[in-house]
């Protein structure tokens, strides 16, 4: 929950770095979120149509979070010394996705980059 909150924090800041903690515990609440979201879509009868299983709710959310997603993925690929712009890797069918996973689960660089200091720099220091 703490990195969720920071991430929330940096709305919409794209400079600095993500650690892959903060990332993927951003990621993983977001799909407990989005599954909860999509369940009070089911009972409270707020899904768009009858076979879609999502709703208002989870709609509402999934916007909401959009622009923080974005941003940690940017500042996640500023850790392993990567523009923000290779994202759009994601944009090649099958193969760009895989990348993309590739270089969102790899370690960051140690040390400062072009991007901003190690996230991990504190905790390396004990």
């Amino acid at each position: 929950m703490e990195y969720y909150k920071k991430v929330l924090s940096h709305y919409a800041d794209f400079t600095g770095r993500a650690r892959r903690k903060e990332y993927w515990m951003f990621a993983l609440f977001n799909i407990i979120a989005l599954i909860v979201a999509g369940m009070l879509d089911n009972l409270l009868g707020l899904t768009f149509v009858e076979n879609i299983p999502y709703g208002f709710i989870y709609t509402i959310y999934a916007l909401a979070v959009f622009i923080p997603g974005l941003a940690v993925t940017v500042r996640r690929l500023h850790d392993i010394g990567k523009s923000g712009w290779m994202y759009l890797i994601i944009l090649i069918p099958l193969v760009g996705a895989v990348w993309l996973l590739v270089l969102l689960v790899s370690e960051g660089g140690h040390g400062a980059n072009q991007y901003g200091e190690d996230p991990k720099a504190a905790e390396r220091s004990f």
